[in-house]
C-alpha cells in the first residue's frame, strides 16, 4: 500500500510526541528525590566542646539506608556519636545510619547524637544533604495511584494505645529542678503518640521503701532485714494495681533499682535475697494484670580507673536472676552506661563536675544526670529494646 509522504509525516511526528512524552515522564520519575527536614540542636556547651542532637525527618519516599552530610565551621569536630556512624574529611561530616535505624519510613524520622569540639563561635551547619538531597523541607511524594484489580484490603488495624509504667529511684524520676534529671522523663519522645509513659520513679528510694513508703521500720528482723509495719503498699504502687485505672493487658512494667538498696541501715536496707522476692512481687502484679515486666539493672556512676569507666553497683547478680526466674526481659543498662561513658571518653577527669563533657553529662556529682546525659541514657533503653527483640520497641519513632 502506498503512503503518502505528508501521511508518513504526520505518523514519525506522532510516534517522535509519544517517545518524548514517555522520556519526559521517566526523567521527572528519576529525578524525583526525597524532601527532607533537619532539625539540629546543640544541647551543651562548655566553651571548647559541645554535644549535639540531630533529628532528620524524611518528607520523600521510605528509604532503606540513609547518609546525612553537612560541613563543619572551621575549629569545629565530632569526637563521639551514637546512634549514627559519623565520619570526618576535613570540614565534611557524613553520618550513616545503622542497622535498627537504618530504614525510614515515609514521614517518619531518625535521631542520632555527638559531641565534639569548638574554638571560637559554635554555629549550626549551614545545609544538610539526606542520601545527597539538600534538605529544606518539602511535602511528602503523592504516590501513583493502584490499578483496580479486585476488592481492596482493608487498611491495617492502628498499632493499639500502649501505657510504660516506671518504678525506680531519683536517676529515672522526673526532674524537680534544672539537675538531677532522670532518664525516665526523656524516655517519652521516643516513641510515637500511641505510648504514655507514666513515671512513678521517686528519688531516694530501694524498692522497699518505693513499695512500702512509710511503711518500713528502722528496726531489723533476725535476717538482718527493715522490718514493714503495717504490709500496706504505698499509694504510687496501688495506683498502678488498679484494676480501672492501672496497668492493663499488653502494657509494659519497667523497674531500675539497686542503688539506694545496698544502704547498711534501714528503712531504705535491702539484702540480696529480699531484693529478689521484691523483683518478684512487681513482676508478678504486672503479668496478672496482663503487663509485661522488663527489669534492668543499676545505671553506673562515672567512676574512672585511670581513662577507663568502671562497673560501681550491686544488686547486678540479683537483677538477672530475678529476670531469669521470672522468665522475663533484663536490660543491663549498668553495662551499657559503662560502655557509653567509655564512647565518651568520660575518664579521666578530675573531679569537677561542673565543666567539660562530664560537666554536661552529669550534674555536680558523680551519680546524676543533666539533661543531656538523660537523654542518652533513655536511648541506651530504647537500643536495648530494638537489639532485644522486646516488643516495646515496635513503638519507638
Amino acid at each position: 500500500m502506498k503512503v503518502s509522504r505528508r501521511r508518513l509525516a504526520l505518523l514519525f511526528a506522532a510516534v517522535l510526541a509519544a517517545a518524548a512524552g514517555s522520556a519526559g515522564i521517566a526523567t521527572a520519575h528519576a529525578a524525583a528525590a526525597p524532601a527532607c527536614r533537619v532539625d539540629y540542636r546543640v544541647t551543651s556547651d562548655w566553651g571548647t566542646g559541645f554535644g549535639a542532637d540531630v533529628t532528620v525527618t524524611n518528607l520523600g519516599d521510605p528509604v532503606t539506608g540513609w547518609t546525612l552530610g553537612w560541613s563543619f565551621a572551621p575549629g569545629q569536630a565530632v569526637t563521639q556519636a551514637w546512634n549514627a556512624t559519623v565520619t570526618t574529611a576535613g570540614p565534611a561530616v557524613t553520618a550513616t545510619g545503622l542497622s535498627w535505624n537504618s530504614a525510614v519510613a515515609a514521614g517518619a524520622s531518625v535521631s542520632f547524637g555527638f559531641t565534639g569540639t569548638h574554638t571560637g563561635s559554635n554555629p549550626a551547619p549551614a545545609s544538610f544533604t539526606f542520601n545527597g538531597t539538600v534538605c529544606g523541607g518539602g511535602t511528602p511524594a503523592t504516590p501513583a495511584p493502584t490499578p483496580c484489580t479486585g476488592p481492596s484490603t482493608p487498611p491495617p488495624a492502628p498499632a493499639p494505645k500502649v501505657t510504660v509504667w516506671l518504678a525506680g529511684d531519683s536517676t529515672m524520676a522526673n526532674p524537680q529542678g534544672a539537675c538531677p534529671v532522670g532518664w525516665g522523663s526523656q524516655f517519652a519522645p521516643l516513641f510515637t503518640g500511641d505510648v504514655t509513659v507514666r513515671n512513678s520513679a521517686v528519688g531516694g528510694r530501694s524498692i522497699q521503701t518505693w513499695l512500702y513508703e512509710g511503711n518500713v521500720t528502722s528496726t531489723k528482723n533476725t535476717a538482718g532485714e527493715c522490718m514493714v509495719s503495717p504490709a500496706t503498699y504505698s499509694s504510687r504502687w496501688t495506683a498502678m494495681l488498679d484494676a480501672a485505672t492501672g496497668m492493663r493487658p499488653g502494657d509494659y512494667l519497667i523497674v531500675q533499682f539497686g542503688i539506694n538498696d545496698g544502704d547498711p541501715a534501714c528503712p531504705r536496707h535491702v539484702g540480696s535475697a529480699r531484693y529478689q522476692e521484691l523483683l518478684g512481687v512487681m513482676a508478678q502484679a504486672a503479668k496478672a494484670r496482663g503487663a509485661r515486666p522488663v527489669l534492668v539493672t543499676p545505671v553506673a556512676a562515672i567512676t574512672c580507673s585511670g581513662s577507663t569507666a568502671v562497673a560501681n553497683r550491686g544488686f547486678l547478680t540479683e537483677t538477672r536472676n530475678a529476670a531469669a526466674a521470672l522468665g522475663v526481659p533484663v536490660i543491663d543498662l549498668h553495662q551499657r552506661s559503662i560502655a557509653l561513658y567509655n564512647a565518651l571518653r568520660l575518664c579521666p577527669n578530675n573531679g569537677d563536675y561542673t565543666a567539660g563533657a562530664v560537666g554536661a553529662f552529669f550534674c555536680n556529682d558523680h551519680t546524676h544526670f543533666e539533661t543531656a546525659g538523660a537523654r542518652q541514657i533513655a536511648g541506651l533503653i530504647a537500643a536495648a529494646l530494638r537489639e532485644q527483640g522486646i516488643p516495646l520497641a515496635a513503638y519507638l519513632r
